[in-house]
């Protein structure tokens, strides 16, 4: 049964703004503001304090149930509840029955600053956290409830966000559940003027926006940071830099393709924004992707005296943004850098994550680092100067996601071939969108490819192995992933673990987009060979990743030798 929420609920830990967010956001929508702390208080007839005092937690317990079981049966009410509140899952259901859960967070850290130091940010300092390390006492608390605190329909992190920030947010999405027509599950919901597909609005623990460019967060133990896409986002570059660093220096490191069509304009962006600006152009192309060429940029950035403090910004496709990535994270120890995609594949999947390196001559990115950028920034326009080859190859790491992860996204992308293909604004922007947050979610979980994170590789381990054995030459990436992802889903019916007909539709939608799905003329030996010292190797066996349907992988090692040359036998077209 369909929800039907009318009431907006705000929850979360004490300090977090609850009560001052709701009453914002009940003064802009009209509607009547609920506190339940407030009618606590007006129930027991003294201040929660004396409750917690004279009658105990469970006492306060117990009117906190009845006064969020009055307040879930009214309806089109603003309610704000204690930090307590979500944890018992008799509040939680009532809640949820009639209302659009939104849970503000906060860094321990902050909330400490806001309830001892700042004149506690609107609310009541509570009984709990009173004692001698009040800070270490949130750290505990809070730990205890984060997993209630998740359960909801939005979470927002307040540490830098003003009271009106938090509330235009959920006004925003609230106003994003009104206009989209809700599914069973709470967080489905689909576009009215596209085939299905699920909203970017899921709920991304603390990564939400305030920006309207901002397709998604990454948040890593490393980094907090935005994705931007839009058309025209170029234009914005300036600004956005200002935002991030206090250095006025900027050192685009680009290729001579996209340098030619994009180098002048956004130096002159940069110029006008108040940075000084040098730029180091390299050759098209992924044999550029090099340490020898690392080493040209290393002496550049010596010789301009490049400081830990300013910013490097990598402008052009997945090879540039690994290069320029790989050189951020080593010269100096680490300077500050940003992601300027201009390629498909960039902007759904190689700027995003963090993952930098250059390539040996025995294998594709085999030395390199994870190292996040402080932004990404995706101009969508810059799609229609792309080579059609290059826009086609984008496409396999687009389809690759409906594989891995969204059976309805895959879906959406068969219905809309030709849509994206002709590049029509709104659908490609929706794909970009939609394949950058579901990235971003996987690396939010798993920064460093220790377990989750591998399944971005299905088709990889093959299409590197194509890649190196053709000394990256012969395929453009895409081209190779697609190829590979062809290699695993065969690999995938062999062992018996995927049906010939998922196979036969994902050979089907690859082929719709213009990618190759077999090759010819390469030695086999030589892509087992390369194969052979992918990243994914562990105690010397390859980590396949594998799919057992749309939407659901398996890992598997130990995988036959003789199943992966019968593969690569009937991938090869003699």
């Amino acid at each position: 049964m369909n929800r039907q929420v009318s009431n907006i609920v705000i929850t979360g830990f004490s300090g977090t703004g609850k009560s001052l967010v709701a009453r914002e956001i009940a003064g802009q929508l009209g509607r009547d503001f609920i506190d339940t702390d407030a009618e606590i208080v007006k129930l027991a007839g003294k201040p929660i304090a004396e409750i917690f005092q004279q009658d105990g937690e469970e006492k306060f317990r117990e009117l906190e149930r009845e006064v969020i079981k009055r307040a879930s049966r009214r309806s089109h009410k603003v309610i704000a509840t204690g930090g307590g509140a979500i944890v018992d899952p008799q509040n939680h259901a009532q809640l949820a029955r009639n209302g659009f859960i939104v849970c503000l967070d906060a860094k321990p850290e902050t909330i400490y600053q806001r309830l001892f130091q700042e004149g506690s940010h609107g609310s009541e300092i509570r009984p709990l956290l009173e004692g001698d390390n009040s800070l270490e006492r949130i750290r505990q608390l809070k730990a205890q409830r984060q997993p209630y605190y998740d359960d909801v329909d939005l979470v927002i992190n307040t540490d830098n966000l003003s009271i009106s920030e938090v509330a235009k947010e959920v006004i925003r999405s609230w106003g994003l559940l009104r206009r989209f027509a809700p599914r069973n599950d709470k967080r489905k919901a689909h576009h009215p003027h596209l085939n299905p597909l699920p909203s970017r609005e899921r709920k991304l623990d603390s990564q939400l926006k305030v920006d309207k460019d901002v397709a998604c967060w990454v948040e890593t133990a490393t980094q907090r940071y935005p994705i931007f896409v839009g058309y025209g986002l170029l234009d914005k570059l300036g600004e956005e830099l200002k935002k991030v660093t206090s250095s006025r220096v900027a050192i685009v490191i680009s290729d001579e393709n996209v340098s030619r069509l994009y180098g002048d304009r956004v130096e002159k962006g940069l110029r006008n924004a108040g940075f000084a600006v040098n730029s180091f152009i390299v050759p098209p192309g992924e044999e550029t992707k090099s340490i020898n060429t690392a080493i040209d940029i290393y002496n550049f950035l010596i010789k301009k005296r490049v400081e830990r403090d300013d910013m490097l910004i990598a402008l052009g496709g997945g090879m540039i943004g690994d290069l320029a990535g790989f050189v951020a994270a080593t010269y100096l120890r680490g300077i500050p850098w940003i992601q300027v995609p201009t390629s498909l594949i960039g902007m759904v999947d190689a700027s995003i994550g963090g993952k930098v390196a250059v390539n040996h001559s025995e294998g594709k990115n085999l030395i390199g680092a994870f190292y996040q950028p402080n932004f990404v920034l995706a101009d969508t326009r810059a799609l229609a100067t792309l080579p059609e080859r290059e826009l086609t190859s984008g496409w396999a790491e687009v389809v690759k996601y409906g594989l891995i992860l969204d059976k309805e996204f895959f879906e959406f992308l068969e219905s809309n071939v030709d849509r994206l293909t002709k590049l029509e604004p709104d659908v490609v922007n929706e794909a970009i969108i939609h394949s950058a947050s579901l990235k971003a979610q996987v690396v939010s979980q798993d920064e460093k490819e220790k377990g989750q994170r591998i399944i971005l590789n299905y088709g990889h381990t093959i299409a590197h192995g194509l890649e190196a054995a053709t000394r990256y030459i012969d395929f453009l990436h895409g081209e190779a992933v697609a190829i590979g992802m062809m290699g695993a889903a065969k690999l995938s019916q062999r062992l018996g673990i995927l049906p010939a007909s998922v196979v036969k539709r994902q050979q089907s939608l690859l082929r719709k987009f213009g990618l190759p799905t077999a090759f010819f003329g390469i030695n086999l030996a030589e892509i087992a060979k390369a194969m052979e010292v992918d990243k994914k190797t562990r105690a010397k066996e390859i980590r396949w990743v594998l799919l057992e349907g749309i939407g659901k992988t398996a890992i598997r090692a130990s995988v036959p030798q003789q199943d992966v040359l019968a593969v690569l036998e009937e991938l090869s077209q003699r």
